[in-house]
């Protein structure tokens, strides 16, 4: 289930891009991980000749981060040079055989390290959900193996999202039964949270049974959807630690909320990760943003109301500590907690408060330079003024728990 800092490393690593009408920014975070274990792919011109087709992928590894690192690096590869898929660009490209030649693509890659660690005689024990977008000039090719997951926005809605490959799944349960196994605590024989991954080696090895019917698969699923120009808006590829705690419509929200008041991507996914951090993950966080062309556009209106809302935040942030002064600084628990019991208008949607938190602390701290108070850790905070009146509506009982003993909830 892996171990946690102390504090989280909020430290970030920030790409973008554009080519084939196409722009993108990408973020990933440590966050409360002790290691770094996702990695990423942005590809815009592919190799062998197609050089209007991109690419982009995320890997969210665990057990170690060798496998997604191998897979950012080599994935593509795999896939544009098998057989199969260079036959389906033979003539105009078919889209099953497209489907096809990447699902080869992810069997090959996975014999071939599982083959190098062997000869290393020693088996890596890691593995990685993968989650990725083929764009091609007619088609989007979701591909999707593990619980990370990807969506398409297109005319203001979620139009698609991949489906989580979860050890409950009725057709994931019966064939990791099939195989001999067991689905307790929805896990993999009570041990794996994923039922199809990249590498984990370790639930690849039952005789007589192929590659797609071992405990955990490495095959994706691959949807094909067609583009719809003007429509189409943006995709989101993210590990599960943004989806642990945004919903699709939520995050889809809260993207184009952002796309409102600014261009920069790296910016928009930066968003993205801190409000995550903020609203209670404590994984690893990756995302991938990709626009289209018919992108939400910066709004001189919306860029209005989100400096009035900041402007309002510094205010109250004032007014609160500046009320309590008397009785000594209030913490920045204190604080927030009060802004959250206030109707306050324009938050953006999705991330609320918590999007606002880098705001907030900065008039805090600027108001209290030489303040050090633990409370202000993003953990204790989200405790304080979210699970724990939570907790309390639902048991009645009001006590002071330690964060440890709040994991469980």
């Amino acid at each position: 289930m892996g171990a946690f800092l102390d504090k989280p490393k909020m430290e970030k690593y920030n790409s973008h891009g554009e080519g084939n009408s196409l722009r993108y920014g990408l973020s990933s975070m440590q966050g409360w991980r002790v290691e770094m274990e996702d990695a990423h792919t942005a590809v815009i011109g592919l190799p062998h000749a197609l050089d209007l087709w991109s690419f982009f992928a995320v890997y969210d590894g665990h057990a170690g981060s060798q496998v997604a690192k191998y897979c950012c690096e080599h994935l593509l590869e795999h896939i544009t040079s098998n057989s199969d898929f260079q036959s389906a660009l033979q003539e105009d490209p078919c889209v099953d055989s497209v489907k096809n030649g990447i699902r080869t693509g992810f069997l090959q890659i996975d014999e071939h390290m599982r083959t190098i660690s062997e000869k290393k005689h020693s088996v890596d024990r890691s593995g990685s959900t993968a989650v990725g977008v083929m764009i091609s000039p007619s088609h989007i090719y979701f591909i999707n193996c593990g619980d990370s997951r990807g969506l398409l926005s297109r005319g203001g809605t979620v139009h698609f999202f991949t489906q989580d490959h979860k050890p409950s799944n009725p057709l994931e349960k019966e064939r990791i039964q099939n195989a001999g196994g067991s689905v307790m605590i929805q896990r993999v024989n009570g041990s794996l949270a994923v039922s199809r991954a990249l590498g984990d080696f370790d639930y690849k090895c039952v005789h007589g049974k192929g590659p797609t019917e071992q405990l955990v698969s490495p095959e994706p699923e691959v949807y094909a959807i067609e583009r719809c120009e003007g429509e189409d808006e943006f995709i989101i590829l993210a590990c599960d630690g943004i989806w642990d705690v945004m919903a699709n419509e939520e995050l889809c929200d809260f993207v184009r909320s952002r796309l409102e008041v600014t261009e920069d991507l790296e910016r928009v996914s930066n968003e993205i990760v801190d409000t995550c951090l903020y609203k209670g993950s404590r994984d690893n966080m990756s995302v991938v943003l990709i626009c289209f062309p018919g992108a939400p556009k910066v709004s001189p209106e919306a860029v209005k109301r989100e400096a009035e809302l900041d402007k309002y935040l510094e205010s109250r942030v004032e007014e609160i500590v500046k009320k309590q002064g008397e009785e000594g600084v209030p913490d920045l628990v204190h604080v927030m907690r009060t802004l959250a019991s206030e109707s306050i208008p324009n938050l953006p949607p999705g991330g609320e408060l918590a999007s606002k938190r880098s705001v907030i602390e900065a008039v805090y701290n600027k108001l209290n330079p030489y303040r050090c108070d633990d409370t202000q850790e993003p953990r204790t905070w989200y405790w304080c003024l979210v699970l724990r009146p939570k907790f309390i509506r639902a048991t009645g009982v009001n006590l002071a728990c330690s964060w440890k003993s709040t994991d469980e909830l």
